[in-house]
């Protein structure tokens, strides 16, 4: 049997795709989580084969523990199932390990395709993903930026209207620091402003508001 976990923050769609999956011949949903913290603990007390795994937790994103749980885990393999259709969302996750990507849109058959693609060692992108990668053209990110714990920060209290000097008071950290992360940050997300990189992170579920 092959044995598929599934890691996403919405009840119904656990419910519904676990539904779906446990009644393929071959098939078995072993465990369903809601967040990082309970997939990492789960991961240390069963054996997986593949792992749907969505994009933004409440308490993470995804793309940051692709590559640590292939490293710790390299019989899982990792298909990623989401809502962004960015390319560089995609083509971020691909680049640390995950052999598949579907939108949550896509079909129940494309869904099981994938599983039985990944298996057979192959990489697989649903339709509405492929055609994303294919009209890829040279403008925009070609990866979502990787950020330190102190850039995310400065992210969510700009997000939220805080200038320079509120930042620097509540982090308690210089003016000159905050204003060191900022520039840091427009280079990294390619922009002329903040403004601009904060779009970008909230589009790719770097930031939450």
């Amino acid at each position: 049997m092959i044995k598929i976990a599934i890691t996403d923050d919405h009840p119904l769609l656990l419910e519904g795709l676990k539904n779906i999956l446990s009644q393929q011949e071959n098939f078995t949903v072993v465990s369903c989580y809601s967040s990082s913290s309970e997939l990492f603990s789960g991961l240390e007390n069963q054996t997986l084969d593949v792992l749907l795994l969505d994009i933004n937790l409440s308490d993470g994103n995804s793309i940051d523990f692709i590559k640590p749980i292939l490293k710790k885990y390299p019989g899982t393999q990792i298909i990623i199932l989401s809502v962004h259709n960015e390319f560089a969302v995609i083509n971020s996750t691909l680049e640390e390990g995950a052999m598949g990507y579907i939108q949550k849109n896509a079909s129940v058959t494309e869904i099981i395709s994938g599983i039985q693609t990944i298996l057979k060692g192959e990489k697989f992108l649903c339709n509405q993903t492929k055609r994303i990668v294919e009209m890829k053209t040279n403008s925009g990110l070609n990866a979502v930026p990787k950020l330190t714990r102190r850039e995310k920060e400065i992210l969510i209290e700009a997000s939220s209207g805080l200038t320079t000097i509120q930042i620097a008071d509540k982090l308690c950290i210089s003016p000159h620091t905050v204003e060191s992360h900022r520039k840091n940050l427009i280079v990294k997300f390619k922009t002329s402003n903040l403004s601009t990189a904060i779009k970008l992170a909230m589009e790719y579920g770097l930031v939450r508001t």
